[in-house]
């Protein structure tokens, strides 16, 4: 997958935003929180919830990287 999360985790981390409080406030989905630890898409609705929980931009929780081969 192009889209890598790692800079969401380390940033969840940072700010103590743990994946329980996520599911308890109903941030976003656990479906949605597995697709993301997977690499997976995701709507842009719940990259703006994050954001917004985070109190930053898209760019601080992803990154696009280009797969080999292309």
């Amino acid at each position: 997958m192009p889209m890598k999360y790692e800079k969401l985790f380390a940033l969840m981390k940072e700010r103590g935003l743990t994946t329980y409080k996520i599911r308890k406030e109903r941030i976003i989905t656990e479906t949605t929180l597995q697709k993301l630890r997977e690499g997976k898409n995701v709507t842009t609705d719940s990259i703006a919830s994050l954001c917004h929980a985070l109190g930053c931009q898209p760019g601080d929780i992803m990154e696009y990287v280009e797969e080999s081969g292309e």
